[in-house]
């Protein structure tokens, strides 16, 4: 009887393992052209979208995800390639602000106030890329984060009928990141999920004209 259920849990966990590496290969490959690394290559548009993350961890160090969108979003905003940024991040406490954290720093570094919008209601990926085009009325922006985020969210953007691309922010070396990359297989299947149910947005609101 042990070896028989042993037998059958075996089976089970391989099964779900190929689901879960299926859905990845999946998300990777349709959405790699899409994608770029080199702001030559890249084709303009007006909205950057911002992916929102904490600055700092729990250590007191900076989180390098952060850092390293910064210095994507940055890049694009002054070689032109994107005209306006929209930072879309969690603010669902009052002593946590992912898109004030971001636009101040980028102001720091030069970038226009009036060129950065905020969406505070960015919980999570969905929300900000339905919110993108719902409340700040973008059908066609550049996705700016990690790749393996920016896979993720153009995924979820076309199956929403929108037209991104992605700017790849720098990576996190995988003895710094391995968590994240674990965290974001699983998060991919629940991506799917999400999207045969029709999930939306925590909160939608009142429009705002990007201009």
């Amino acid at each position: 009887m042990f070896l028989k259920l042993l037998k059958y849990g075996l089976l089970a966990l391989f099964v779900t393992l190929l689901f879960i590496f299926l859905i990845d290969l999946w998300v990777q490959t349709s959405t790699s052209e899409q994608i770029f690394t080199s702001v030559e290559e890249m084709p303009k548009n007006k909205v950057g979208l911002l992916l929102g993350t904490r600055k700092m961890l729990r250590s007191g160090y900076i989180n390098l995800y952060y850092s390293h969108r910064i210095d994507a979003a940055e890049q694009l905003f002054k070689s032109g390639k994107i005209e306006f940024i929209l930072i879309s991040g969690d603010n669902s406490r009052e002593e946590y602000d992912e898109p004030t954290d971001m636009k101040n720093d980028l102001v720091e570094r030069g970038v226009p106030e009036n060129k950065i919008y905020l969406d505070y209601a960015g919980f999570r990926t969905l929300d900000s890329v339905i919110r993108a085009n719902a409340i700040f009325g973008q059908e066609k922006f550049t996705v700016i984060s990690q790749p393996f985020h920016n896979e993720r969210a153009i995924f979820i953007s076309e199956k929403k009928g929108l037209k991104p691309i992605g700017f790849n922010a720098k990576d996190v070396s995988n003895r710094y990141g391995w968590k994240v990359q674990v965290r974001e297989k699983l998060a991919r299947v629940k991506m799917l999920l999400d999207i045969i149910i029709g999930k939306q947005p925590k909160f939608y609101g009142e429009k705002i004209e990007i201009t």
